[in-house]
């Protein structure tokens, strides 16, 4: 049996959280800067060919963030000839951050991966729904 390898996506205009699922659980991956929309796009792809990803799972908000993950999507699916599903992401950085503190892990390191965090959160949200 084939597994399906799930890739959530915190998207921002300056970094990206990645997350990765092979089966019910979601964990975090890392974080990434970016300097543009393509520079992503590059990098996202990057994540997908090592991690021989099947789909992407992109965290969305409201407004403006909104429309540039979903901006950002279409140019993934585009290229990566792969099913991009949204998943709405409203405050999953305060929960990432909240649930970090509560697991010990020092203000440092939670600052270093909130994104990838974040991503996880998204990407469990998604999973939890199917």
């Amino acid at each position: 049996m084939k597994i399906n390898i799930i890739l959530g996506i915190d998207y921002g205009d300056k970094k990206i959280g990645f997350a990765i699922a092979e089966g019910p659980l979601a964990e975090p991956i890392n974080v990434v800067r970016i300097s543009s929309v393509e520079d992503g796009v590059e990098k996202v792809t990057r994540v997908v060919e090592k991690e021989q990803a099947q789909r992407i799972v992109i965290g969305i908000s409201e407004g403006t963030s909104a429309k540039e993950a979903t901006r950002f999507g279409n140019l993934l699916k585009e290229k990566l000839s792969l099913p991009v599903t949204y998943q709405d992401e409203t405050l999953t950085t305060n929960e990432a951050n909240k649930l970090s503190i509560e697991a010990g892990i020092r203000r440092k390191k939670r600052k270093k991966l909130e994104d990838a965090y974040s991503a996880t959160l998204i990407l469990q949200a998604y999973l939890d729904e199917k």
